[in-house]
């Protein structure tokens, strides 16, 4: 993972340093923006609505593991008050229904935490697409050098003035 981050930085290091070059050659301005796209993807239209369903597939979802929880709280506080007089067979027995119960709450925490990864790749997914055709549209039609991505690997600084976010959003916003 640190190679491949490391190998990324030098890419980017190498490809900013081409272009500069490249661009410093042909006596053209560079002309730099930045662009967050994924405030650009929760600020759109689409966006918030995307952003309202995927709220609601996560409260189903809470919704849906609450009965067990609700069980396994009931039973962990009557095998408290229970364990002292138990025998140890059937404190063994309870310790083991819970463990079951717990397993079974992690395992379906974690189907519920996949499904809600892919609905939010399902509902983001499409809108981050369309919002890089729209950046390079206006790279192109702007006469901008190179856009790069906040919050990005490589990305340290920006002034203010660079950051193209809101006309994106106004751009997708507009093209429906």
């Amino acid at each position: 993972m640190r190679d491949l981050t490391i190998r990324r930085l030098t890419i980017f290091v190498a490809a900013v340093l081409l272009l500069g070059w490249g661009l410093g050659a042909s006596k053209e301005t560079t002309k730099i923006g930045i662009v967050d796209l994924d405030q650009a993807v929760s600020s759109t239209t689409e966006g918030k609505a995307a952003r309202v369903e995927f709220e609601r597939k996560q409260r189903e979802a809470e919704q849906s593991m609450q009965p067990l929880i609700e069980r396994y709280t009931a039973m962990a506080k009557e095998f408290e008050a229970q364990q002292f007089v138990l025998s140890d067979d059937a404190r063994f027995q309870k310790q083991l229904d819970l463990q079951e119960l717990r397993s079974e709450i992690e395992h379906k925490q974690k189907q519920l935490q996949a499904q809600l990864e892919l609905a939010r790749e399902r509902l983001m997914g499409p809108l981050g697409t369309k919002l890089v055709e729209i950046v390079e549209s206006m790279g192109r039609e702007d006469g901008f050098s190179f856009i790069m991505r906040r919050n990005s690997p490589g990305l340290i600084y920006t002034r203010e003035a660079l950051d193209i976010t809101d006309r994106v959003i106004e751009k997708f916003n507009e093209k429906g």
